[in-house]
């Protein structure tokens, strides 16, 4: 709160209280102490003008009282009472808002003083009734300010101001007010030329919210000149076609051969690995803005698929990105200026779609803030056929932004300067204090859900109203008229002339060659992942290490911590002796990389110690809580490092370093789950973004996944990290999977991934161990991290000229097996190990099986029910390489991963351990 937020006798008791503080301190409570300390009045006893004055003008206590309850009524409810859509519904009301609830009567409103009513209304006005008819038009007009739920005084303080001071209404000159009729004319021309030469075929129209491209424009030149180097859109397919066109400057030539789809071209267009392509209303664009004030702008629209608000975290992650300094050691250093994220949502799918929701926690969390983000809901006031009584449990379809404490303006999508008014603000407020804010855009859908659609089946009383109803651009044009500004004949030469570019260009289009063009842009190709040498040499390893095991001055371990610390330095006493287990490879890993000069990011679920306490990346002193990152502080790093707990989220987690990987390829990107099996949650940016990215938009992802995986009798939930539906998902060679079992071989893994997104990135899928962790098996020696690299295919150290059975495996059920006690009663069995699932290692894996001269069977051996797991996937290479049946130790067909009974999954896998080894597994059953 501060001074103004007081009017009448509220003021004046308050100014009775700061006159006995300023007596003495102790005489008022704490927090009005606080309070008066931080916001001192900017008057000097003014006691005589800010108390009511009684006995000079008589003004009766409770209607001076009735006054200021009702100016800040306006103030908290006037959006329920302005005027927001354009098709005249009446607004939802709120009896706060009239003067007969606090017992006033316009009559007594006009005797009363302004003063009553306190702010800048009351500075302006001559009476009560004139300010409070001020507030009125402030609040309650085409624009609704929505924001007494910020609980910050100095934001609520500041957007006050900002609302009733006017600080950011339009003043347009006549030649900005043509302006404006000329960018509303090419919106609205280029969506009836589509509609009259493309009959039938879908855009997903963006009539009705026309003003969202001058809003744009607007944004746009206001971050130019506020310094903003990238403007990252995001937004679903309604008006994608038009923003393409008008704010990223993609030619019509590209748009209209689009729509004419020639089947010539894309039948040629197979030189590109594994492209598709996607739709036209979700592809996305970049360019430069050409604008003086934002030369230096890059704008880019995101791709998204008809998941409408998935897109979401990508652009928070990719803002983050570009908004991120990664060249120097340490944390990075973040801009919040250098990056705007800007969200364009639907306003069914705005309350709808649980992304939005996740993407909204994340904003001020301190690996994921992005300085602020303007949303924009292009509200339609139907989500394809369903009204909203039917889609929301809310008034307004912003509402779920309340609960962040994000301020809201509802803004008529007929009324232009209210509109400009509101992306001002919103700009300003950004800018001012790095917050989100939201825009309520309310409008209407011109057509039906498609071009294809009718919608007058179930909205027939809308449709036949909209019909009727006059588009912004006409609406402002007759505006202009009325000033005498424009006349028909020039309002029909703008219409003329637009159509006639669009028919021109038509005219003139070789679809083929505009589409050989796009098409021809830089691909991504076919790479190798083999012979990629990641040892480093020993000196340098050892060196690392020490380094790593460093603490500040006076920094107290805990107890605990002390002897793991410890044994992490234990190999160097003898590189051959296998004492490094998978955390410190992993951290060995990182600095190896760090010292490289690749920057890092790491996130996910309690990432930092660990879900299974192995990692510790931070440090907590055991007597201050002060924390210690060893990695930020690496004497050796040419990069930062940062590492940060994700909210309990996967979805928009996942989507969020997704985007941030798009934008910084070069980076090494990394997503953890707490568990494998909680990649379920975020399977949209799965199938959507991370795997077909490539096909769909020739982006390239580089982000890596480590998901927990492996059956260990933790019930159904905890055991699979769905290895199946990853592996079903690939092709053309669009992602890496692994499922390796050492220390050094992990650490091998995440230094070629280093390295190939230096060229090629592509993401990396990795079902990390659980019990595995500490296992002394996969362990290893710190010669093993001095030489070679990822190795795609391991063996055991049977000898060759005795095998006679290979069992083939992946993952945990290899130690499983090599451990057994069966194992030693079959000597004559070889296991091998594929480390690498896909791109499938066929060479290396014929290689292997060809050094056994005695080789009679080949069998897949897997923990997971026979219906999941890689069985599916490698069966037809295992069987290419071995050239006959191969058969499979499983666990039976099941409709859940794995057991919930701890004691049942032991005898369960000890039957799959003896069938694996018996000479007539049938006979096992």
């Amino acid at each position: 709160m501060e001074w103004d937020e007081f009017n009448g006798f509220n003021q004046a008791y308050l100014l009775d209280l700061y006159e006995k503080y300023c007596e003495d301190p102790n005489a008022v409570d704490t927090a009005l102490r606080i309070f008066f300390d931080r916001f001192p009045p900017v008057f000097e006893k003014k006691s005589e003008t800010l108390r009511p004055e009684l006995s000079q003008d008589g003004i009766p206590p409770e209607k001076a009282v009735a006054v200021s309850r009702l100016a800040e009524a306006i103030r908290q409810y006037g959006h329920f009472d302005a005027h927001l859509d354009p098709l005249g519904s009446p607004p939802p009301g709120d009896p706060w808002l009239e003067e007969s609830t606090y017992g006033l009567s316009k009559e007594e409103l006009a005797a009363l003083p302004a003063r009553l009513v306190g702010g800048a209304a009351a500075r302006r006005s001559s009476t009560a009734l004139d300010a409070v008819q001020r507030l009125r038009s402030l609040y309650s007009g085409r624009i609704g300010h929505d924001y007494l739920q910020i609980r910050v005084p100095e934001e609520r303080h500041w957007l006050r101001q900002a609302v009733e001071e006017e600080l950011y209404q339009p003043d347009l000159t006549p030649q900005e007010r043509l302006a404006l009729l000329e960018r509303l004319t090419e919106v609205e021309v280029f969506e009836r030329f589509l509609q009259r030469t493309f009959p039938g075929k879908t855009r997903f129209s963006i009539e009705g919210v026309d003003m969202l491209v001058p809003m744009l424009d607007e944004l746009i030149r206001l971050a130019g000149e506020g310094g903003v180097r990238h403007v990252l859109m995001g937004m679903a397919h309604r008006g994608r076609l038009n923003v393409l066109a008008h704010v990223l400057g993609m030619p019509y030539e590209t748009i209209l051969a689009e729509f004419k789809d020639p089947l010539e071209r894309r039948l040629r267009n197979d030189d590109a690995l594994g492209f598709s392509g996607d739709v036209k209303y979700h592809l996305g664009g970049r360019q430069a803005a050409e604008d003086e004030c934002a030369a230096c702008i890059e704008i880019t629209l995101v791709p998204n698929p008809s998941h409408l608000e998935a897109v979401n975290p990508v652009v928070e992650g990719m803002a983050r990105a570009a908004g991120s300094q990664t060249c120097q050691p340490g944390s990075p250093r973040f801009d919040p200026l250098a990056a705007l994220p800007v969200l364009i949502h639907g306003d069914a799918a705005f309350p709808g779609q649980g992304v939005v929701a996740e993407t909204f926690n994340l904003y001020k969390l301190e690996g994921y803030h992005t300085g602020g983000t303007i949303h924009i809901i292009t509200n339609n006031q139907l989500g394809f056929t369903t009204d909203p009584k039917d889609g929301r449990s809310t008034i307004f379809a912003s509402d779920l932004a309340k609960g962040f404490r994000v301020p809201i303006v509802h803004v008529n999508a007929d009324d232009p300067l209210a509109c400009l008014l509101a992306i001002r603000l919103g700009w300003a407020y950004r800018q001012q204090f790095h917050r989100d804010f939201v825009i309520d855009l309310i409008g209407y859908r011109r057509h039906g859900h498609n071009e294809g659609d009718e919608p007058s089946f179930t909205q027939p009383r809308l449709y036949a109203k909209i019909e009727q109803h006059p588009t912004v651009r006409r609406q402002w044009a007759q505006q202009l008229m009325e000033r005498a500004e424009l006349t028909p004949a020039q309002e029909e030469q703008i219409i003329l002339d637009c159509e006639q570019r669009l028919q021109n260009i038509l005219n003139s289009l070789d679809a083929n060659a505009v589409l050989q063009t796009e098409a021809e842009s830089p691909k991504p190709g076919r790479f190798s992942l083999k012979d990629i040498e990641t040892g480093i040499p020993l000196e340098r390893l050892q060196t690392l290490s020490r380094a790593l095991q460093q603490l500040p001055e006076n920094f107290h371990l805990h107890p605990k911590l002390t002897k793991a610390r410890e044994r992490r330095t234990r190999w160097m006493e003898d590189i051959h002796w296998p004492a490094i287990e998978w955390a410190q490879a992993e951290e060995l890993a990182f600095a190896s990389i760090l010292e490289e000069g690749i920057p890092i990011r790491m996130t996910g679920q309690d990432v930092l110690r660990g879900t299974f306490s192995q990692r510790h990346a931070a440090l907590f002193d055991y007597q201050t809580g002060e924390k210690f990152i060893p990695l930020q502080r690496l004497p050796q790093a040419r990069a930062a490092f940062e590492i940060y707990n994700s909210p309990l989220s996967e979805l928009a987690a996942l989507g969020f370093e997704y985007g941030y990987s798009i934008q910084s390829p070069d980076r090494l990107v990394i997503w953890e789950a707490q568990y494998g099996d909680f990649i379920n949650g975020a399977q949209v940016m799965v199938d959507e973004f991370i795997t077909t990215a490539r096909a769909k938009w020739l982006l390239t992802p580089g982000l890596v996944l480590l998901l927990p995986h492996g059956f260990e009798g933790q019930g159904p939930d905890h055991s699979s990290g769905r290895l199946e539906r990853i592996l079903n998902l690939y092709a053309d060679e669009n992602l890496q999977v692994v499922n390796c079992t050492t220390a050094a071989q992990y650490f091998h893994l995440l230094r070629r991934q280093a390295l190939l997104i230096q060229k090629h990135p592509l993401p990396l899928v990795v079902m990390t161990p659980k019990s595995l962790l500490r296992h002394p098996l996969v362990a290893s020696a710190g010669v093993d991290f001095t030489r070679g690299g990822f190795l795609p295919v391991l063996t055991d150290n049977t000898p060759p000229e005795e095998v006679e059975r290979a069992l083939l495996c992946s993952g945990k059920v290899a130690v499983d097996l090599t451990v057994s006690e069966v194992r030693r009663q079959n000597p004559q069995t070889a296991i091998v190990r594929l480390e690498q699932l896909a791109p499938f290692p066929l060479e290396e894996l014929a290689a292997v099986l060809d050094g056994f001269p005695n080789l009679k069977e080949v069998r897949w051996v897997q923990e997971e029910p026979q219906n999941m797991g890689a069985w599916e996937f490698v069966r037809p290479y295992i069987e290419k390489v071995w050239g006959a049946p191969v058969q499979v130790i499983s666990r039976p067909r099941s409709a859940s991963p794995a057991e919930g009974s701890n004691a049942l999954h032991l005898y369960n896998q000890q039957w799959l351990i003896r069938r694996a080894f018996s000479a007539n597994p049938q006979e096992e059953e």
